[in-house]
């Protein structure tokens, strides 16, 4: 143990930053007590130590695990620089976790990796029953032949015992097994884990140091977290139950004996949201029933009665649903339609009960779940004896599954009936899916918040904090806010009093021109390079050309479906350029642009996310939950849409060095809005301190003061550019 007491041993640097200490000792209170906290700290504050060296302290007093979670690629790398620098002060044993799809060497799904597993067990297992047989049978030989009466009985009896698992090993010998797993159990993999608790080690690292051995480094990975003081993961291996009961068994600890720290925790909502989201596409449907079509089980009859039903009740709703042309414009990527009624079921279930007939939706429901079990275990079988290739999974037990949960469910608060539609790349067909949606999230993270001894959420964008704790389902957290800890003289945060960019006014060409002349003036006037995040990729595309005809500088445009790493070092290694981007893509946040990475961030409009019929359920869902009728478009559609323009402008200002602007172009943001635009303002959306930052700026004024903010801190490499 280092001579710091308490949970400053674990801090691996040598002072913490100013609030930082703080922090840690508000949060080490609240998770002694078993409290959730909600910890809100812009860039600079320290977040992911100021949560882990409390936590890990703990832990250690109370052994726990602490699971630190997020679901950007870049805070994971971070979490293991900390985490690694932290062994390097405190003996703690860390791991990194990923699923099995990343780091499976014979790339085989879940369940044949479960057969897989069972039958190379049960081998391995028949192997080492044989060799000590035959040990024992050579023992009582030579017993027998010393004169032991008693040895001969006994060594026929083994003899027995030995030809039975020989026939059971010839057997076991054609089934399908997995030779990496069979390495894992008959040889000696002790170096694996001197090696794993030598440092922090990645999911790469444990991939290429198995394969290498031809072992199986996720197993052995599995083993070897049992008891572990800290394991770094993705938000899935929580949010989803059925794996969280999974990975806490790894860790041989039950949830009251975890602490779990989520980072973004601003995207826990979503997170939740998709993970308890059901689906089942029609292409499920139509092989349930060419499987059905092939049994001769006197069930069989009883389960097509009811998925037919039902698969023809899905084809014929979306089909309704086509207007003139519609039907010839849809894509590669789904599409809703909208199927929900007010004030009764949704028009698939309308339909389904429409077309069938028969002795009860619940009974044929009911013998195609039996039915579906029993096909399961037939192709567990099969694939363990090595009668097939692959693992089959069992359609009928799918959509079964699925039609009863919609019916019986369907109707629950907070669930929303959806069927969407896409087209075949190959074929070039049309074909649905109908979806379960989940509009309250708290439904999966409060049972999640209530298992676990205590959590950390912590974001840049928390607040405010009673939203959180009301979509999420938390019980009077410990909440706490940290402004930047960066000196106040090296930024400006301006509302830029450009028109309100409301959708029926983006294609209005005074609006355009307008818009257009400020971020021309704000590229101007930056000394390097400028970051613009727009309200869709249409809008970025949109001024992307304009400035295109009107800029001397480089102008990149990121555009959907385009891996945007290449793109964005291109833009870094630039001097003077501007990126256009959505506000909605992968670069608004867990991406940092440092330095003269870019200087100036402008957010352009209000980024309101496009309001189809689920976000309206969403917000219909929250009103009800929330009883409010106003409380809907706040919690679901306003506070999303400012964390993630607060998101965007934390892209720059990264370090106590750093110099820049941060301007939001749009009329909506500034302080007099409230005034004249009403309900349409967003400014009191802030946080108070993010407030108190924004300077109203009219759109004539911005180059002006731009100018003057940078050249009084000798940006300019020469004379200032001209206003």
């Amino acid at each position: 143990m280092s001579e710091t007491a308490g949970y400053m041993r674990f801090f691996p640097y040598d002072e913490p930053y100013e609030n930082q200490r703080e922090a840690m000792d508000r949060i080490h209170n609240a998770l002694t007590r078993g409290q959730n906290v909600l910890f809100e700290g812009a860039c600079g504050t320290g977040k992911t130590l100021s949560s882990l060296v409390p936590a890990l302290e703990v832990a250690r007093e109370q052994d726990k695990t602490v699971v630190i979670t997020t679901n950007v690629h870049q805070q994971m790398r971070q979490f293991v620089a900390e985490a690694r620098a932290i062994t390097r002060e405190e003996s703690i044993r860390a791991v990194v976790f990923k699923g099995k799809g990343s780091m499976c060497h014979i790339d085989v799904g879940y369940e044949e990796c479960q057969t897989l597993r069972d039958n190379t067990r049960a081998l391995v297992d028949a192997e080492q029953d044989k060799r000590q047989l035959e040990r024992r049978q050579r023992e009582l030989l030579q017993e027998s032949q010393d004169g032991d009466g008693g040895a001969a009985d006994a060594r026929s009896a083994v003899m027995d015992e030995l030809e039975s698992i020989e026939e059971r090993l010839d057997d076991l010998e054609d089934q399908n097994v997995c030779e990496y797993y069979r390495n894992n159990l008959t040889e000696d993999t002790e170096a694996f884990f001197g090696w794993l608790f030598e440092d922090v080690r990645t999911p790469d690292e444990i991939y290429d140091y198995a394969e290498q051995r031809q072992l199986c480094g996720y197993e052995l990975l599995k083993e070897g977290i049992e008891g572990v003081d800290l394991v770094v993961c993705n938000y899935h291996h929580l949010l989803d139950a059925t794996i969280r009961e999974q990975f806490f068994r790894w860790l041989g600890r039950d949830p009251d004996d975890v602490i779990a720290v989520f980072d973004e925790a601003h995207n826990v909502e979503d997170a939740a949201r998709e993970h308890a989201t059901r689906t089942c596409s029609e292409r499920t449907f139509e092989s349930a029933l060419d499987e059905l079509a092939d049994s001769d089980d006197p069930r069989a009859e009883d389960a097509v009665n009811a998925l037919s039903a039902f698969h023809r009740a899905l084809v014929e709703t979306y089909e309704d649903s086509f207007g003139f042309g519609e039907r010839e414009r849809i894509g590669e990527s789904w599409e809703d339609v909208p199927i929900a009624n007010e004030g009764r079921r949704d028009d698939l279930t309308l339909e389904f009960l429409r077309r069938y007939s028969g002795q009860g939706i619940e009974t044929d429901l009911e013998a195609a779940m039996k039915l579906g079990q029993e096909l399961d275990e037939e192709y567990e079988e099969a694939y363990r004896e090595g009668e097939t290739a692959t693992r089959t999974e069992c359609q009928t037990l799918q959509a079964a599954a699925f039609v009863s949960a919609w019916m019986n469910e369907g109707a629950k608060e907070g669930l929303y009936p959806v069927v969407s539609v896409t087209r075949d790349a190959g074929t070039d067909e049309i074909y649905g899916r109908a979806e379960l949606y989940s509009c309250l999230p708290r439904q999966v993270t409060g049972q999640l918040f209530d298992e676990v001894s205590a959590t950390v959420l912590m974001s840049a964008t928390l607040q405010p904090f009673d939203v959180t704790e009301d979509v999420l389902g938390l019980e009077k957290p410990v909440t706490m806010a940290y402004g930047l800890q960066f000196p106040a003289d090296n930024r400006r945060t301006y509302a830029v009093e450009t028109p309100p960019l409301f959708s029926s006014d983006r294609d209005d060409s005074a609006v355009q021109a307008a818009v257009t002349e400020t971020i021309h003036d704000a590229v101007r006037m930056t000394p390097g390079n400028t970051l613009a995040f727009f309200p869709n990729y249409g809008e970025a595309s949109r001024y992307a050309e304009r400035l295109e005809n009107r800029s001397e500088r480089q102008v990149y445009l990121d555009e959907p479906g385009v891996a945007v790493e290449e793109l964005r070092q291109e833009f870094i290694a630039a001097d003077d350029a501007v990126l256009c981007t959505s506000l909605w893509g992968t670069l608004a946040e867990g991406v940092s642009f440092d330095g003269e990475d870019a200087r100036t961030v402008l957010v352009v409009g209000v980024p309101y996310p496009h309001l189809d019929d689920r976000a309206e359920a969403v917000q219909e869902a929250y009103d009800a939950a929330f009883e409010g009728t106003e409380t809907g478009w706040r919690y679901a559609v306003e506070i999303p849409t400012v964390r993630k323009t607060r998101q965007a402008l934390g892209r720059v200002i990264r370090s106590p060095e750093d110099i820049g602007v941060r301007a939001l172009l749009d009329r909506r943001y500034s302080k007099q809005a409230k005034s004249d635009l009403g309900k349409y303002s967003v400014n009191s959306t802030f946080p108070y301190e993010q407030r108190q930052e924004l300077l109203d700026i009219g759109s004539d004024k911005l180059k002006f003061a731009m100018r003057n903010f940078y050249g009084d801190h000798g940006c300019y490499s020469g004379d200032p550019p001209a206003p």
